[in-house]
């Protein structure tokens, strides 16, 4: 069996034949980064639900027998649960139910938003505002930590974006952490987030992402990774990075930047996914390839994936030296879908709180809608 580029009829509950496939070594490195397991759920459907089970998955049979994969990573021990009744529906990218809730509440809070002004309307931090040509910063009233701040996009509409205003919200944010640097010399640990509409937690609709620069140490998730990453490469010698991204390349779930773009500027959509659709990019600093990426992917998220709230978490290495190795830790984005703004159930419960994301999104499902797109 052979894992190339143009299959598209893989699902995630067919990953550990899929490993079986792959060449040698990449089949040794697979096993060295992964634990995949997999369970049959059974369940007897009783006959008052069997016209209800048939239109809704497609068979009682598939409902009565159900394969449920367990993945995770061995150094982080990030793991996620897929469920083949789950995995195996069908992907339904053209439900225009978000776009319906959305638009009249977009346009009817057009200028009344407190971000519509936010020279007036917003606090400004004590080393003042960065301004850039599509944003500019504020401070955060309810704070995070000593130093959070805003950056407030010029455009109402929160999914109204392009990969000039997205290089410039990432500009003003970069600038803004040299600024609070200045403020507090200490406060060299880095941290951007953008999170899009209520489903991604956040309060104010007009769009914006938040900054944040801590003392110390790193937040504990990135600094978590950065010490798994360097126990990898002192266990095996190699580059924990690199590895991650030759695995979910050769299982076909790798996700490249528009030709003539940087090479070392790569992604892939996640074995391990926090929450739906995950999709992980990796580059060697924040500059404009980087950004320009992440453009691309948001693009395709809300154009040919029907993402309208989403997360994206920068992961960055602290803004001067620390007594930490961050030598071969790259930049990490991280974007994740949400759910559809107009489904009043939340997608996180106890179990991704305290035990293990459950994900309804196939990966091979998701990187082949990425390609196409």
């Amino acid at each position: 069996m052979s894992v190339g580029e143009g299959q598209t009829e893989w699902r995630i509950t067919d990953l550990d034949a899929l490993f079986e496939g792959l060449p040698p070594e990449t089949r040794a490195l697979a096993g060295r980064l992964f634990d995949v397991t997999s369970v049959t759920g059974c369940l007897e459907v009783p006959e008052g639900m069997r016209g209800w089970v048939k239109e809704t998955f497609g068979s009682v049979e598939a409902v009565q027998e159900q394969k449920i994969v367990r993945v995770t990573n061995r150094m982080t021990l990030e793991g996620t649960l897929f469920n083949d009744l789950r995995a195996s529906r069908p992907f339904d990218v053209a439900d225009g139910e978000a776009e319906d809730v959305l638009r009249p509440e977009i346009e009817d809070t057009r200028g009344e938003d407190p971000f519509c002004a936010p020279e007036e309307r917003t606090p400004a931090d004590v080393f003042g505002r960065v301004r850039g040509s599509y944003s500019v910063t504020a401070s955060n009233v309810a704070k995070y930590d000593g130093l959070h701040g805003l950056v407030v996009f010029d455009e109402h509409d929160p999914l109204s974006f392009t990969p000039e205003k997205v290089d410039d919200y990432i500009s003003v944010a970069l600038e803004w952490m040299e600024k609070a640097l200045e403020e507090d010399p200490e406060a060299k640990y880095p941290f951007l987030m953008w999170n899009c509409l209520w489903r991604a937690g956040s309060s104010v609709l007009h769009g914006h992402a938040q900054i944040t620069a801590t003392r110390g140490a790193h937040y504990p998730k990135i600094e978590r990774l950065r010490r798994a990453a360097l126990q990898y490469q002192s266990t095996y010698g190699s580059d924990y990075f690199s590895d991650l991204m030759r695995v979910h390349e050769a299982l076909g779930l790798g996700t490249t930047p528009s030709p003539g773009a940087a090479r070392d500027v790569r992604g892939f959509v996640s074995l391990t996914p926090r929450k739906e659709k995950e999709v992980v990019l990796l580059g060697p600093d924040l500059k404009e390839p980087l950004r320009r990426f992440l453009a691309d992917v948001l693009g395709k998220y809300t154009r040919d994936l029907n993402v309208s709230s989403f997360n994206v978490a920068f992961y960055m290495q602290p803004l001067t030296p620390t007594k930490e190795d961050w030598s071969s830790f790259p930049v990490v984005i991280h974007v994740v879908d949400r759910g559809d703004p107009a489904n009043h159930t939340s997608d996180i419960g106890a179990m991704e709180l305290y035990a293990v994301p459950v994900v309804s999104s196939d990966p091979f499902q998701i990187a082949s809608l990425l390609r196409e797109g």
